[in-house]
């Protein structure tokens, strides 16, 4: 597949990520030429910094990895994360509020990030692996009134959680992309074959670690 590289947003979200680790992912993310980096909110800044002048673009995320957070903490988190210059916004969906089919306050805590990305897309983490495929459909219908920009599948931190599958990422494309939303792909993406799979079920963007991987087999 051409232009493999520019659906991957070549992603460091771990606890014990060093300032070494972070450098290599600026300067893969570059060397590659990928869509995107994803990093936890304190290091947008640095990411921009190293980033400057490449059109590689700087991801962040809000809640996570739980999504239990208050939507205004939420908010506040993407309103700070936009003023250090995030490009992209992935919020994870209160997974609580959903299964308790309080479909409002999902709604409501994806409007409340929303109005804080100003330009910026949001993309909605649905948590797949704990949910069923009704819930997705639902989290979908309700990421679409909402306006988010995309839907996602993991935050790759459920304890023994598969991560995206292509079952689930083609029920997310067909529910959303009537709307023009679009779907992100995450969790346990380690090689060619499974990214390829991933984009031919639908998803237009992949969140992995494994980028340069990716990337460099034949």
């Amino acid at each position: 597949m051409e232009n493999l590289n520019k659906h991957i947003e070549h992603t460091l979200l771990k606890q014990d990520a060093t300032d070494e680790d972070f450098m290599k992912l600026f300067e893969e993310a570059k060397k590659y030429n990928f869509c995107g980096i994803c990093v936890n909110p304190l290091y947008v800044k640095l990411a921009k910094e190293h980033l400057k002048g490449s059109d590689v673009k700087v991801v962040t995320v809000a809640g996570f990895p739980l999504g239990a957070n208050k939507p205004e903490v939420k908010a506040y988190e993407t309103k700070l994360a936009v003023e250090d210059g995030a490009d992209e916004i992935d919020m994870v969906i209160n997974v609580t509020a959903l299964k308790n089919k309080d479909y409002e306050f999902v709604k409501y805590d994806i409007e409340t990030v929303k109005a804080f990305c100003k330009d910026k897309p949001l993309k909605v983490i649905l948590e797949t692996d704990l949910l069923t495929k009704d819930e997705i459909k639902k989290a979908c219908e309700i990421c679409i009134e909402a306006k988010a920009d995309f839907v996602k599948t993991s935050t790759g931190f459920v304890k023994n959680g598969v991560g995206a599958k292509e079952e689930d990422v083609k029920l997310m494309y067909e529910t959303v992309s009537p709307y023009g939303l679009k779907v992100k792909a995450s969790g346990g993406i380690r090689d060619k074959e499974s990214a390829i799979k991933m984009l031919e079920a639908g998803a237009e963007r992949l969140g992995t670690s494994s980028g340069v991987k990716i990337v460099s087999e034949s």
